[in-house]
């Protein structure tokens, strides 16, 4: 063990997050969960999502028998839905491949949906005590400071780097510990703005403090003008209050998702409504708009409620539609801009 872990550990004896909710019982099973929710997403945002998918499906078994829907309603809020449905595509692939095991080998690992090296490094040594070094955002930061690493983190060169430090100062002995431990640091002194660099346990070998140049690392991505999609969203609205929501394909941005019909072409709304079978109750009310930002893009969404009275027989009674409203108990999965739109004409 070298001295970046040995001081790591130490740190993590005294300071570090020893009792999240998945490692209360460190099963396989719920490692898996764990670190697929915290890809991009804060610790804190994560446990209350964790708690109740943990409720809701106990086991691979239980997940993977679960309908996409539930699973995603689950999801909702979490972001980055693709997660989720590899998530479910995964448990599947366990339950079918594997006997409703995890894999304790790093290439079976990142052969499942949604698990690249670094998750598969944190399910090795978190669940089985396997030495597999990680290298998620908060460990990047870590190292590319430690070490002064020149370059994005994101490009081939800067990446091999961090991936040859992150596996030199990987132990063989409380690999799990010293997994929480990096990841800890990352996310709790060695912060992206105003880290806690006088109470670091790394401060005395560390490069980026000892050139004054900690805020120069790890570099940024750089500068690109992302582009402006604009899209308008039909809220079409029946007497009960509720909207019509239709089901996304399964692979995109919001695949698998519930939301308000989105016009993609400049039809005219008498063809809309034509096309779902639905009949004009009265004006149309444009609602106001809003910038919505993804990872690649803006999406500038014009909403418009169109109220609404239903004919006898319609698409709109299809597995592909749905009306939801206030007193829907089922469970479905909503972007977040859906949530924002429903919310819209719930005021």
């Amino acid at each position: 063990m070298d001295e970046f872990a040995r001081q790591a550990l130490t740190w993590y004896d005294a300071h570090g997050r020893r009792n999240l909710p998945w490692h209360i019982d460190r099963s396989p099973y719920r490692i898996w969960i764990s670190e697929v929710m915290l890809q991009q997403t804060q610790v804190a945002i994560v446990i209350p999502y964790f708690q109740r998918f943990i409720a809701r499906f106990p086991n691979v078994f239980a997940l993977a028998r679960a309908d996409l829907d539930d699973v995603l309603a689950l999801w909702t809020g979490l972001g980055y839905y693709a997660r989720g449905r590899n998530l479910h595509a995964a448990a599947i692939a366990i339950a079918d491949r594997h006997a409703g095991e995890l894999p304790a080998d790093l290439d079976a690992l990142i052969e499942l949906p949604g698990i690249g090296r670094s998750t598969a490094g944190a399910i090795l040594a978190s669940a089985f005590a396997v030495r597999a070094p990680i290298l998620d955002g908060n460990v990047k930061r870590l190292l590319a400071r430690f070490h002064a690493v020149e370059g994005y983190p994101g490009t081939t060169a800067t990446s091999k780097q961090l991936w040859q430090h992150a596996d030199a100062h990987t132990p063989s002995t409380r690999v799990a510990d010293y997994t929480q431990a990096v990841m800890d640091l990352g996310a709790m002194v060695c912060t992206r703005t105003k880290p806690s660099c006088e109470t670091c346990p790394l401060r005395d070998d560390c490069e980026a403090l000892r050139t004054d140049t900690v805020s120069r690392f790890p570099q940024p991505r750089p500068r690109r003008t992302l582009p402006i999609k604009r899209t308008r969203m039909w809220l079409f609205t029946d007497e009960r209050g509720r909207c019509l929501l239709e089901k996304r394909p399964p692979s995109g941005i919001w695949g698998g998702l519930w939301g308000p019909i989105e016009q993609t072409t400049e039809a005219p709304i008498d063809d809309v409504l034509a096309t779902l079978g639905l009949q004009l109750e009265g004006d149309l009310m444009p609602l106001d708009g809003f910038r919505h930002t993804f990872t690649h893009f803006h999406l500038d969404v014009h909403p418009l409620r169109v109220p609404v009275a239903r004919s006898n027989t319609t698409i709109a009674d299809s597995d592909r539609y749905r009306w939801y409203g206030p007193g829907d108990n089922q469970p479905i999965g909503l972007s977040r801009v859906a949530e924002r739109l429903l919310a819209m004409i719930r005021a």
